[in-house]
């Protein structure tokens, strides 16, 4: 182990599949629960503001990636004759979607690339999950462990969204005479998330030619231990604010239940949401010494629009001077794809030829698992 390096990211890259789809389309790859339109579709679309997504599933409604092989093409994005397969020493992969329980969602990635031997670690959650394979990745590089990493964030979201996750409760509901409709905690989230991967390449030395990143620091923040869980799947939430785990219910339950649909406490959601958001912000720059009125690009992953001016307003009620004019998203375009999300919009802004030497970036993320955030700072190289 040497002295601490410098690390860049020096390559990002990012694999959106098939088609765009558009709102009216939605219904046509997730289909109809009870073969009835969605009465949430419409005003949550309304209040998120995408436009578009991508779903790894076809027209016929068959998967056409997993979530390894999603990762895998944008990490394959990454290589070229100065960097290869070959040369990557460490694989660092996030995501709240894993294909299966276990191996891990980095040993499946590490097995489609099927290159040598090297270290991998997963992470897990929700959208922080990205952020957390790449602090590992900043962590190994600079620490000296290794000379570089590929981190990653990706997510396949549309496996818990299709209509057949809830049939089986529709069927009791029908049985008990109930009227036949999924809960808005369970509904809503089937026109917030889309399915994608993006993957950034950290190095210990800048780019020779072109555009390098310095990442300069990473914070991240819990507040678990004063708040109850608000997005969850693979159990369910009980009136104390507890979560009783999928492995608590019998087998039929985790069907007539919808127990590993993705589900959100939206009134939990709205009250800490921004509160602790802008407190994790201001914690981080108190940290490092950080002057908000100099960021340049200020890249927020927001789930929606409608937390935008929300979180622009809790910003400046902190006394945090985070120039308006920072703010850079691609929400509208490419949809919520959760830990991939700031993966892909640093890999717009990377490659826009807009950023300049000096330039200053922040990214921030938030998760509403239990209430978690990352923000990360760079340096235009």
């Amino acid at each position: 182990m040497g002295e601490q390096s410098k690390v860049y990211i020096n390559k990002v890259s990012k694999y959106l599949p098939n088609k765009a789809v558009s709102n009216e389309d939605m219904e046509k790859f997730l289909g109809e629960v009870n073969g009835v339109p969605s009465k949430a579709k419409r005003i949550v679309l309304r209040s998120n503001g995408i436009k578009k997504r991508y779903y790894a599933i076809d027209e016929n409604g068959d998967f056409t990636h997993t979530n390894a092989e999603l990762t895998n093409e944008a990490v394959k994005a990454l290589f070229d004759d100065d960097f290869t397969q070959d040369d990557m020493e460490l694989l660092s992969c996030g995501t709240s979607s894993p294909d299966q329980l276990v191996p891990s969602h980095a040993a499946m990635v590490h097995g489609h690339l099927a290159n040598k031997n090297m270290e991998l670690n997963s992470t897990s959650g929700v959208c922080c999950a990205g952020m957390g394979a790449l602090k590992f990745g900043f962590l190994s590089v600079k620490s000296g462990n290794s000379n570089n990493a590929i981190c990653t964030g990706s997510e396949r979201s549309s496996v818990r969204m299709i209509s057949d996750y809830y049939s089986s409760e529709i069927e009791k509901l029908k049985a008990l005479e109930e009227k036949p409709i999924i809960a808005f905690k369970k509904d809503f989230l089937r026109w917030m998330l889309s399915d994608g991967a993006g993957a950034f390449l950290l190095e210990n030395k800048p780019n020779k030619k072109g555009v390098s990143l310095r990442l300069d620091w990473m914070e991240g923040f819990s507040y678990a231990h004063e708040l109850e869980a608000c997005m969850y799947a693979g159990g369910e939430k009980q009136e104390d604010g507890s979560l009783k785990p999928w492995s608590n219910y019998k087998p039929k339950e985790w069907l007539t239940e919808s127990i590993f649909s993705l589900k959100q406490d939206v009134k939990i959601l709205d009250e800490h949401i921004v509160v602790k958001a802008t407190e994790s912000i201001r914690l981080a720059f108190e940290r490092n010494d950080k002057t908000a009125s100099d960021i340049d690009y200020f890249l927020p992953h927001i789930s929606s629009y409608y937390f935008e001016d929300k979180l622009k307003k809790g910003i400046k009620d902190e006394g945090l001077a985070i120039p308006e004019k920072s703010w850079f998203t691609n929400l509208a375009d490419v949809g919520n794809v959760g830990s991939a999300s700031i993966y892909i919009m640093l890999e717009e802004l990377m490659n826009s030829g807009k950023l300049k030497k000096g330039e200053k970036i922040v990214l921030f993320v938030p998760e509403s698992g239990r209430f978690s955030y990352s923000i990360s700072h760079l340096t235009v190289c």
